[in-house]
C-alpha cells in the first residue's frame, strides 16, 4: 500500500494545477446549446439503459426507447449534479482548515471550481433536454444532508472516486458512440477530460489518509462508503423516468433492478475502480453484501 509523502502530494497537486490551466472548459461558450437535436439519434447508449433486454423493452417502440433514453440520461446527469454539490460542500469544509499557501489547497479550490461549472453544465443540459431534473429519490436526497455533515476524509474521497469513475467509464463509451446526440456526447467529453484530474487527486488523498486511520476510524469510513455507493448506484435511474413512455414506475423499476443485463452494466461501470478500493481495505467482508446489492460488485 503506497503512502503519499508531503513532497509527492505537492508535486501531484502542482501537476494537476498545470493541467487545469491548459485543459479547462467553459460550458457556456464551448457548447452550442441552441443546436437542434438529430432526428432518430439516441441520448445515451441503448445497451446501457436499465430496461434493455427485458420483456418490457421488447414491447416498446423505437420511438419510445429513444424517448426513454432522453429521460434516463437526464436522470443520470441530475444525480451526478446532486453528488457534485455534496462533494463541493465536503471539500469546502476541508479547505476551511487547510493552509491557503500550499498547492494541495489550491488544487482543492480548482476542483471545486470545476465542479461548479460541471453542475451548471448538467443543469443546462437537463434544461435543453426539456425533461424534469429528476435527481435522487427523496430519501436519498435527505441522506445527502447526512453525507455532507459526516462524510470527510477517506470515505468522502473514496465515494467521490467510485462515483466519478463509474460515470467516467460510462461516458467514455458514450462519447465514442455515433448513434448518440452530439450535445450529450460533448457534455460527457468535457466531463471526462476534467474529471480525470479529480480521479487522480481522489486516489492520492485516499493513499495519503488511509494508513493514518485507527481501526475504529477505518470501520466508520468502510460503513460510510458502502452506504454512499449503494445510495448512488440505486439512484442513477429515478423510477419516474418510466412514466415518460407510459410505464408504471414501480413495476418498471422492479424489472430494471432485476434485469441481469443492467446489473452487468453497473458491474462493468465499476470494474476498474473496485480493485483499487479493495486494495485500500475499504470493502471488508461485513460490507460486501451492501456492495453486491449496489450491483457494483458482482456476487460470488
Amino acid at each position: 500500500m503506497s503512502t503519499s509523502t508531503p513532497d509527492r502530494t505537492e508535486a501531484v497537486a502542482q501537476r494537476l494545477l498545470a493541467s487545469s490551466a491548459r485543459h479547462s472548459y467553459d460550458p457556456e461558450v464551448d457548447l452550442d446549446w441552441d443546436a437542434p437535436f438529430v432526428d432518430g439519434a439516441w441520448f445515451m447508449q441503448p445497451e446501457r439503459m436499465s430496461l434493455y433486454g427485458t420483456p418490457t423493452w421488447e414491447r416498446l417502440s423505437e420511438q419510445q426507447r429513444i424517448e426513454l433514453s432522453r429521460h434516463e440520461v437526464a436522470s443520470i446527469m441530475s444525480v451526478g449534479l446532486w453528488f457534485e454539490i455534496v462533494l463541493m460542500e465536503v471539500m469546502l469544509r476541508g479547505v476551511y482548515d487547510a493552509d491557503p499557501t500550499d498547492r494541495r489547497t489550491h488544487y482543492m479550490l480548482t476542483e471545486i471550481a470545476d465542479e461548479c461549472r460541471h453542475s451548471t453544465m448538467f443543469g443546462r443540459a437537463i434544461e435543453r433536454l426539456d425533461v424534469p431534473a429528476y435527481g435522487p429519490q427523496p430519501r436519498v436526497h435527505t441522506s445527502g444532508r447526512v453525507m455532507k455533515l459526516l462524510g470527510s476524509g477517506v470515505s468522502a474521497y473514496a465515494g467521490t472516486l467510485v462515483v466519478e469513475d463509474i460515470l467516467d467509464r460510462w461516458q467514455r463509451e458514450l462519447i465514442k458512440d455515433e448513434r448518440v446526440q452530439p450535445m450529450a456526447r460533448m457534455v460527457c467529453r468535457i466531463h471526462v477530460l476534467e474529471e480525470a484530474r479529480h480521479i487522480t487527486f481522489a486516489k492520492q488523498e485516499i493513499e495519503r489518509e488511509r494508513p493514518r486511520l485507527s481501526r475504529l476510524a477505518l470501520a466508520y469510513h468502510q460503513a460510510m462508503l458502502a452506504q454512499s455507493v449503494f445510495a448512488v448506484s440505486r439512484s442513477l435511474v429515478n423510477p419516474r423516468v418510466y412514466a415518460a413512455v407510459g410505464l408504471d414506475p414501480r413495476t418498471a423499476r422492479h424489472e430494471a433492478l432485476g434485469n441481469p443485463h443492467y446489473q452487468r452494466t453497473l458491474a462493468w461501470m465499476a470494474e476498474k475502480v473496485v480493485p483499487f478500493v479493495e486494495s485500500q481495505g475499504l470493502i471488508p467482508p461485513r460490507h460486501r453484501r451492501t456492495w453486491e446489492r449496489s450491483y457494483l460488485l458482482p456476487t460470488g
